[in-house]
């Protein structure tokens, strides 16, 4: 016994047999870990799969869970409230966000989901975080509260305004364009419906938001709508007095039988007067608008460049 202790506890084969009951030390307790994840994992799992289970839709789960559930709940109450209400409000709204390019049947209750969350949220942050610099029970304390919550319920209502400028703007930039290309279709020979399409395809890298409108019209034809209905739509979507004309122009010469290309034609060279009218317009605004840039900006340097060598020398004249 002595000599097979001695042989096992002598050089090199004690190095091993140390190497050997340190592995398995680390390694046991790792194995049993992961042996532990995986059949955890596996109980999660079929949990999950059964009703009503401990994991399922209306289990508890993780708190992340559980709140994106409320969440989902609460947007889908919001959603369905002000899908039903028909007021004047709601329909400017509506008006509004699909003038902006937002199209989603929701997108009115996640627009006062937002507002709200937002108002609360910013009004909260900025009660929390004031008193480092003002005393809080103030009354400007609670005046910067009150700022923040109005700030946090009108924003998205500035940033909807902004994008529907954004998008008025390419509108306006491509409805000419838009119209020329009209003419040489009806020059071609083709019906309305197809020049839409043609139209719509060939603007597509240019002005994306126009050419996604002009698709949605042709598909608004292709529902059963006639093209008087479908191009009143189309105006009211892009929220242009111009093409709101063009609506009247195209109904009023189906309905009077004159010649559609020749009133085409004709339209098409107002919308290029009227661009260049507003090119024109803005190229001459433009030196009444530098002109306080530069009496802030310019001329201050230009007297100082200009003045200073000479109180320079009358200074070391003086001395």
């Amino acid at each position: 016994m002595d000599a097979l202790t001695d042989m096992i506890f002598s050089g090199d084969s004690a190095v091993m047999w140390l190497g050997v009951m340190v592995f398995l030390a680390v390694a046991v307790p790792a194995f049993g870990v992961m042996a532990g994840v995986h059949a955890r994992t596996v109980v999660k799992r079929r949990a999950a799969s059964i009703p009503g289970g401990g994991f399922g839709e209306d289990g508890g789960g993780t708190l992340r869970q559980t709140s994106m559930r409320a969440a989902k709940r609460l947007l889908d109450r919001t959603t369905k409230h002000y899908s039903s209400v028909d007021n004047n409000d709601t329909k400017a709204l509506r008006r509004r966000l699909i003038q902006a390019g937002i199209f989603d049947p929701r997108a009115v209750g996640y627009f006062f989901v937002l507002r709200v969350a937002l108002a609360v949220g910013l009004a909260a942050a900025v009660f929390v975080l004031l008193p480092m610099f003002v005393e809080s029970g103030s009354n400007g304390f609670w005046m910067f509260v009150g700022a923040a919550g109005v700030l946090g319920y009108l924003g998205p209502s500035f940033y909807l305004d902004k994008l529907i400028s954004v998008r008025r703007q390419e509108y306006r930039s491509g409805f000419p364009d838009f119209m020329d290309l009209l003419v040489v279709c009806a020059d071609a020979g083709l019906a309305m419906e197809a020049a839409l399409e043609r139209v719509g395809r060939e603007l597509a890298d240019s002005y994306p938001s126009l050419s996604a409108n002009i698709h949605m019209t042709n598909l608004e034809i292709r529902a059963g709508r006639t093209m008087s209905e479908a191009l009143e739509h189309f105006g009211d979507r892009l929220g242009l007095e111009e093409v709101r004309a063009f609506a009247t122009l195209i109904q009023q010469s189906d309905e009077l039988g004159s010649s559609i290309t020749d009133a085409l034609r004709v339209y098409s060279d107002d919308m290029r007067h009227k661009r260049l009218s507003r090119a024109e317009e803005k190229a001459y605004s433009l030196p009444a608008k530098l002109a306080l840039p530069m009496m802030l900006c310019i001329f201050p340097v230009l007297f100082v460049a200009i003045l200073l060598p000479v109180f320079v020398r009358i200074k070391m004249g003086a001395y």
